[in-house]
């Protein structure tokens, strides 16, 4: 990895491969009765959210602390930008007071990535516009290697607000670099203009992917983010593109359900569709906290030199335990 994270786009195969895998070690340290190790010890950690947050930014301080980092917290509405102050200053400001690691998040597209050629520390990317959120689809992606060992020739379908959603573009990338063949489910309103470029089959009918896919991957109504009316109404939208319980019937028994949250019960998946044995959102949250710390263990430690350094914190961790 390089000193950043902000695209998956930047990632090579092996070095998803390599996070996925660094971060079965952290699951194992999760799964200990002191789920911390002192990987980052003296380390400093700043969330810095310009846009609302529960579970990534949650995740990510859980992350940090798990690894002994000291975090430090940032919220736009009690902080100087509300008075103004640009992010170019923000980050200027906080890196005065030393910090290793900035996690951001903004609603403009490309943001991390100015913030990481002014940053002297570590960027990583917790969501930009409508462009990218790269620790979302690399714990997407280890949830599903997690279930079924490999995403090598899974049939996934993801479906929904294409067009707003910057999980999307992230997990079309990864899932893709690891082999999965992709389809893209969702009204011409939802697309972008042309998808010429991606890897990936676009259909405009739910019903016609049920028995074929692998992974069923759902995506929030973005309406935050609409400036327009892009659908009739969200009655006809959840006819047509809502996992409904007859739909979630036409799944196979296998079938994996995902959604990134926050759920529209009702909306894009029924209620008790999101309970079924097969619908792994809460692994998602949970698998999210050990990507992320192998996210910041391989940014802000000693990167790939220090793995069997990680294994022997793993191991002794578990002596304590």
């Amino acid at each position: 990895m390089s000193e950043d994270l902000l695209t998956i786009s930047e990632l090579g195969r092996d070095e998803i491969h390599e996070i996925l895998d660094v971060a079965d070690s952290m699951a194992e340290v999760l799964a200990r009765r002191i789920p911390r190790v002192p990987a980052l010890r003296g380390r400093t950690v700043v969330s810095l959210f310009y846009e609302d947050s529960t579970r990534t930014r949650l995740s990510f301080e859980t992350a940090a602390k798990r690894l002994s980092a000291d975090v430090m917290g940032f919220s736009v509405s009690t902080s100087s930008a509300s008075k103004g102050e640009s992010v170019r200053d923000t980050i200027e400001t906080i890196e005065a007071m030393g910090v290793d690691g900035i996690v951001i998040r903004h609603g403009s597209s490309g943001v991390p990535a100015q913030a990481a050629r002014w940053a002297a520390s570590s960027v990583i990317n917790a969501g930009d516009g409508w462009h990218a959120h790269p620790t979302q689809a690399l714990l997407d992606a280890y949830t599903i290697r997690s279930r079924r060992g490999s995403l090598e020739g899974l049939r996934v379908a993801i479906v929904g607000d294409v067009q707003h959603s910057r999980v999307a573009r992230s997990c079309m990338e990864a899932f893709t670099n690891l082999g999965a063949e992709v389809t893209l489910v969702a009204p011409p309103t939802l697309l972008p203009s042309t998808t010429s470029s991606w890897p990936v089959k676009v259909c405009h009918s739910f019903d016609d992917v049920l028995g074929e896919i692998d992974v069923c991957y759902l995506l929030r109504m973005q309406r935050e983010r609409m400036t327009e009316a892009l659908v009739p109404t969200l009655r006809e939208y959840t006819a047509l593109y809502g996992l409904t319980t007859r739909r979630a019937d036409a799944l196979g028994s296998d079938t994996l359900v995902m959604h990134p949250g926050p759920m529209n019960r009702g909306v894009e998946i029924a209620g008790e569709v999101a309970d079924r044995p097969n619908a792994v959102v809460t692994d998602q949250v949970a698998n999210g906290v050990a990507v992320r710390m192998a996210v910041l263990y391989l940014l802000l430690g000693s990167g790939r030199e220090a793995l069997g350094s990680l294994a022997d914190q793993v191991a002794a961790a578990g002596e304590e335990n």
